[in-house]
């Protein structure tokens, strides 16, 4: 059987027969967030990206109201290929639709940013696990104490996911993951979730908790939930991202991303 691709993935999402996470899906192909803002914030968040590279690695931005990110998926469209998004108005979570188009507007600018996804792909290609693909479960994800730089009206704290992992098999994952600086690189911290700010790991604050087994130590990347955190901070009017877990595929191939 063929291996699916990324556009694939995005007809079965425009087609609303996938809703669910997707970790695992189309291997090979670059997974990425999304962030949706009126062209009135577009700057100061183009802004906080810049300055916030580890958690918001800028794959593609798009023009005013056009829904095709041309760069990383041309013919796609950011209000169906997506299995589940947020909507946020004055930094409240209202609704999370499988489909935006009777919420889009012509002023939205779409982030397409890169994802931990992408480098799990290359983790599994070198063998060493990712618990939550093992147990069928979204990432776990926390907010941190780590404050990011601030861009206008854009701060907050970062966002990170975490995965279980072996000592040795964190010092792989690294030299691996940094090869990968655009899907959030190295990880930014090993060990004590207390001292990144976590009181309790097994509640993440997005996603589901995972078996941290007792020769292992948690493993913490930048995740790209970081701008909903900005988001619930900055309280734009209206602001439109992808679901946690719920990614958007793109053409791009993991190869494409790496960095020697």
């Amino acid at each position: 059987m063929t291996r699916p691709t990324g556009a694939d993935v995005r007809a079965s999402c425009r087609s609303g027969k996938l809703t669910g996470p997707t970790p695992g899906l189309a291997p090979g192909f670059v997974q990425a967030n999304l962030v949706l803002l009126p062209k009135d914030w577009a700057f100061d968040f183009l802004l906080f990206c810049q300055r916030n590279p580890k958690p918001c690695p800028l794959l593609d931005v798009t023009e005013p109201g056009d829904p095709e990110p041309k760069t990383v998926a041309p013919g796609s469209d950011l209000r169906t290929d997506l299995p589940a998004y947020r909507i946020w108005e004055n930094g409240e979570l209202t609704a999370e639709p499988t489909d935006i188009r009777d919420h889009w507007r012509d002023d939205l600018v779409g982030f397409v940013i890169g994802c931990s996804f992408t480098f799990e792909n290359a983790l599994l290609e070198a063998r060493i696990p990712v618990r939550h693909i093992e147990q069928g479960v979204n990432v776990p994800m926390y907010r941190t104490n780590i404050a990011c730089r601030s861009a206008g009206r854009f701060h907050g704290p970062m966002v990170v996911s975490m995965r279980p992992l072996r000592p040795e098999q964190a010092i792989r994952a690294t030299t691996i993951c940094a090869k990968l600086p655009l899907a959030h690189g190295a990880p930014i911290h090993f060990g004590d979730a207390a001292a990144i700010g976590i009181t309790d790991i097994a509640k993440p604050d997005f996603g589901d908790a995972v078996e941290i087994r007792t020769d292992e130590v948690p493993v913490f990347w930048a995740c790209g939930v970081t701008p909903q955190a900005a988001l619930m901070k900055a309280r734009p009017p209206f602001a439109i991202t992808h679901k946690p877990g719920h990614m958007f595929l793109t053409d791009l191939r993991d190869h494409e991303l790496e960095q020697v």
